[in-house]
This record gives structure tokens, C-alpha cells and sequence, in this order.
């Protein structure tokens, strides 16, 4: 699954197996994403999503397989010293520090990135920039407690934000959202694809999947089943049979 041509690949995935105890979550996955690309990561539940990006972001060890990011080993880095590096996610259930404001939420994730040279008012004017990407700027004072589901979603991804990262993890950031609040998510997410920062995105909705992605990569029991453009991967008949049922 390697990229064609001379481009090095953003993040390198190289032979990744992960098992818990008897049971083998992973089986040597390999995948090249390049820079700024829209990836689609699918399968059906079970199938090993969480876990590869849990690998990725360093919460799980890999046993065996390497991770490349910028052409650098982080396979033995901690979680925090990765999103340093650059890789951000996004979970599928929102966590927000309950007695906070949104902007007090914010800065947390900002104060946790920022260089010693980055004053608190650059901070703070940082943290604006982003509440206005996410349309949430007039909620900044707001309790986090006060946010619908899909403004919780959006400072969720705001968060991951505030770490200025080169590739973005999103966790099913449309999981229980009405058709309207999906379009908002899926415009957001297309717009910071816009700024040349990679995503992935791990999604059961398939026509988000579909408008999204430039390639998608099909997992089901662990394994590699199909990757290639949206159409290609939807068309491939195992995964009709494994993700849709069919």
C-alpha cells in the first residue's frame, strides 16, 4: 500500500500487528497516507479501526510494526510527545472539562502546545481564530455543559485543533448527529483539509465517507481488505459482504 512516485508519505504504517493476549487485533497492516490527504477509514464494528488509530496516536504498542510521521520512528513515543510532533485526534465521545467554559476547555488543549515563547494574549488570540473556524465563537463564555451534540463534536475537534497538528484523527465525529448537523461537520472537516493538514476519518456514514475521502482503506477482522478511491472500495465485494451486509 505504498504511494507511487518520489513524495514521501506523511505518516508510514509498516507491518503493524497489535494482539491482547490470545486474540490478534491487528494483522500486519502496512499503509502509506500522504501529505495533506483526505483518508477514509472504514470497516464494520470489531473490525480493528480503534485500535489501528490508537496505534497511531500512541495509545496502544504496536508488537510488531513501525510508525513513520515526517519520516521519523515514533513507534516508542508516549501520546503526548506524538501530538507534540504533530498528530492530533479527535474522539467519538466528547470529554469537556464539565465546569469550564468553552474557551477555558480551549485554552487547556492550547497551554498544553504552546512553546515557552507564545505569550497567554497570543494564546487567547489563537484560541478566537480557532472558535471562529468552528463557528463557535459566540459560545466562548458559554459552560461546555450548555453545548448541543454537535457543538460539543465541533469543540472536540477544536481541541484537537489547538495542538496545531499536521495530521488529524477524526473519531467518528457524526456519530448521532441529524443529516443537517452532518453536513456541518463534514464542511468543517473539509475546510481544515483545505489548510494542507492531513485527515483521517474514521466514519460509519458512508455518503460523508464518500464526499470526503480521496482514498478509503477497508478493515474487517483486523485485515486489510480493500483500499483505493471511494468508488473502487464500495464497489469491492468483500466489503459489501463484510461491511454492508450484502
Amino acid at each position: 500500500m505504498t504511494l507511487s512516485g518520489t513524495q514521501s508519505p506523511l505518516l508510514r504504517i509498516s507491518s503493524l500487528t497489535k494482539r491482547f493476549g490470545g486474540f490478534t487485533a491487528l494483522h500486519n497492516v502496512s499503509v502509506d497516507i500522504r501529505p495533506g490527504e483526505r483518508f477514509g477509514l472504514i470497516g464494520p464494528n470489531g473490525s480493528g479501526k480503534t485500535t489501528l488509530i490508537n496505534c497511531i496516536s500512541g495509545a496502544f504498542r504496536t508488537e510488531p510494526g513501525t510508525v513513520l510521521f515526517r519520516d521519523e520512528d515514533i513507534t516508542p513515543l508516549q501520546p503526548h510527545v506524538r501530538t507534540r510532533r504533530g498528530i492530533a485526534r479527535s474522539f467519538q465521545i466528547p470529554r469537556p472539562f464539565r465546569s469550564m467554559t468553552v474557551a477555558e476547555n480551549l485554552m487547556v488543549a492550547l497551554d498544553f502546545a504552546a512553546h515557552e515563547h507564545v505569550s497567554v494574549a497570543q494564546r487567547r488570540d489563537t484560541m478566537m481564530s480557532i472558535l471562529n473556524q468552528m463557528g463557535l465563537a459566540s459560545k466562548a463564555n458559554v459552560s461546555a455543559t450548555q453545548l448541543s451534540q454537535v457543538e460539543l463534536r465541533k469543540m472536540e475537534l477544536a481541541r484537537a485543533m489547538a495542538t496545531h497538528p499536521k495530521l488529524l484523527i477524526s473519531d467518528e465525529a457524526m456519530a448521532g448527529l441529524s443529516s443537517s448537523e452532518v453536513d456541518e461537520v463534514l464542511d468543517l472537516l473539509l475546510s481544515l483539509a483545505s489548510r494542507d493538514i492531513t485527515i483521517i476519518m474514521i466514519e460509519h456514514i458512508m455518503q460523508a465517507v464518500m464526499r470526503f475521502s480521496e482514498r478509503v482503506m477497508c478493515l474487517d477482522a483486523g485485515r486489510i481488505i480493500a483500499i483505493g478511491t471511494p468508488s473502487e472500495v464500495m464497489a469491492d465485494q468483500r466489503v459489501q459482504e463484510a461491511y454492508l451486509g450484502t
